[in-house]
């Protein structure tokens, strides 16, 4: 019998910006890898809200989505709070499938374990059956309930395709089954949502992460004595830089894959003369322009091959005009006065600047504002010497503070089990500098955890004002050092971040037991 899959979830907070605002192609994509991988979908029950869950009220528009048996669609439309009602009838039948056997693995798109999706999961962690999926903060949770989590990732970087990838990758290795990724088709002439509703140029700098890191590992090897013929090679990545922000972007808006990344490359390559703000202009004006004229070059009977040239072609030169005549000086000066306005900053108190940013970046991330606001920001201070003092902050403020509290936890748990959930938070956070969610279990159930957890990262702030320490994260921690333009500094701050965590966790521990025994005597 083929293995039966559930997937449950919701258009989430940042997945909103990483595909989860388009539900129909998110879905579609992960029933076309569970099929190449020989299972088949049971169940689908996903809310999709009409903006961010980080922006949702109970009466933002939401649909509830399903599975047919043989095709993804909307099962009832109204309020989120509607929505969600319908969600928690639907859960329960699911729980009750999951204890009858009826379904032998769950995919979670941010789930939400404390309500929509709770009796299903409770299930799973009964049955233990495998579970994969992600969104940090609900697999956070889900962990915690003690489920059979076989893989979990964060969705910084990530794409409908590549999470279903990974997903049904993780649930055939559990089985050892054979699985081949396959590509699929899609309807790319006809994304859903308008092309002025996909430009977010959040989701923008996000997906164009990896190439600011890859700027930041040639910065770094171009240090070695051996290696400093690298050099040129970091000043030819910096005037890269519009080019990846504009094939993004192009792509993105225009819903489209090879002509827009085209299109995309032709815009940033005029607009390089502004910068990463002037690539992200001219790459969403090639993205807004090449469905246009390939929808026309179409219906005009153009042959493809054609159409195709004159929409990557044209519009990528027309965007790319637009910038290099008329708004490169202006996004250039934007994104110098940004940089200027941190460099002001520091100058007038390194440390109260530093302590502030330590201090701000764990409510930052907890609300919502690190991917809207933080993350851009950290991309523009990149783009001129490859390293970022915020971006050095949210490696010794949210990263290191992360890695503290599990390894408290590892070593010192509460109760036994805390040891075994708190590992592969520590792990991540160590080997890949990400998933600061594995905290937010302890942070959240413990009011001691979660002010020291603060507490670190403003001491942590300070000492990288102190040291003068800009560098990056979404690195190995043993690796960011070389990334930094202090590593002694940055070795430093970054120790002090998981020390003061660890120390305030495991106080926080031992006063938890000690009263647990008195209760008991």
């Amino acid at each position: 019998m083929n293995k039966r899959i559930a997937i449950l979830g919701s258009s989430g907070g940042n997945l909103y910006n990483l595909g989860g605002k388009d539900p129909k192609k998110l879905l579609e994509e992960m029933v076309r890898q569970i099929t190449a991988a020989g299972m088949e979908v049971t169940v689908i029950q996903f809310i999709a809200a009409a903006v961010s869950m980080d922006q949702v009220k109970p009466d933002t528009k939401a649909d509830l989505w399903s599975w047919d048996g043989n095709d993804v669609g909307i099962v009832y439309s109204g309020t989120l709070e509607q929505v969600n009602q319908q969600a928690q009838t639907k859960d329960q039948k699911i729980g009750d499938s999951v204890k009858a056997g009826e379904i032998d693995g769950l995919i979670l798109v941010s789930a939400d374990p404390d309500s929509n999706n709770q009796a299903a999961i409770k299930a799973a962690a009964q049955t233990k059956i495998p579970v994969v999926g992600t969104g940090g903060t609900s697999m956070a949770n889900v962990q915690s309930l003690g489920s059979n989590v076989v893989a979990v990732s964060g969705t910084t970087g990530t794409t409908n395709r590549t999470r279903a990838i990974a997903n049904v990758s993780a649930l055939t290795r559990h089985w050892n089954i054979k699985y081949r990724p396959t590509i699929g088709t899609a309807d790319e002439l006809n994304p859903s949502g308008s092309v002025l509703s996909r430009i977010n140029f959040r989701g923008i700098m996000i997906a164009s992460l990896p190439g600011f890191i890859a700027m930041a590992l040639i910065l770094a090897l171009g240090k070695i004595p051996f290696l400093s013929s690298l050099s040129p090679v970091f000043n030819l990545m910096i005037a890269a830089l519009p080019v990846i922000v504009a094939a993004v972007a192009a792509k993105q808006v225009s819903g489209l894959n090879e002509v827009a990344i085209v299109a995309g490359v032709v815009a940033g390559t005029l607009s390089a003369e502004g910068g990463i703000i002037g690539g992200i202009v001219g790459g969403v004006i090639a993205g807004v322009l090449v469905q246009v004229l390939l929808v026309k070059c179409l219906a005009w009977r153009f042959p493809a091959t054609t159409a195709n040239i004159v929409a990557g072609g044209i519009s990528g030169l027309l965007g790319g005009l637009f910038v290099y005549f008329l708004l490169a000086p202006v996004a250039l000066a934007a994104g110098n006065g940004i940089r200027a306005l941190i460099d002001g900053a520091l100058l007038y108190s390194p440390i109260l600047s530093g302590a502030l940013a330590g201090l701000l970046i764990w409510p930052a991330i907890i609300f919502g504002v690190y991917h809207a606001a933080i993350l851009p920001i950290v991309l523009l201070e990149m783009e001129t010497v490859g390293n970022s003092f915020l971006g050095a902050i949210d490696m010794c403020g949210l990263v290191m503070v992360s890695a503290g509290i599990t390894l408290a936890n590892i070593i010192y748990p509460r109760i036994k089990d805390e040891s075994t959930m708190a590992t592969p938070g520590f792990l991540i956070n160590i080997g890949f500098g990400t998933f600061v969610e594995a905290a937010y279990p302890f942070m959240f159930s413990n009011r001691i955890v979660f002010a020291g957890a603060i507490i670190s990262s403003t001491i942590a702030g300070a000492v990288v004002g102190i040291f003068n320490v800009r560098g990056t994260a979404y690195v190995p921690s043993v690796v960011a050092p070389s990334l930094s333009n202090n590593p002694t500094g940055f070795i430093i701050s970054m120790l002090v971040a998981m020390g003061c965590a660890f120390v305030f966790t495991l106080l926080a521990n031992r006063i938890a037991k000690a009263r647990k025994q008195e209760v008991n005597n």
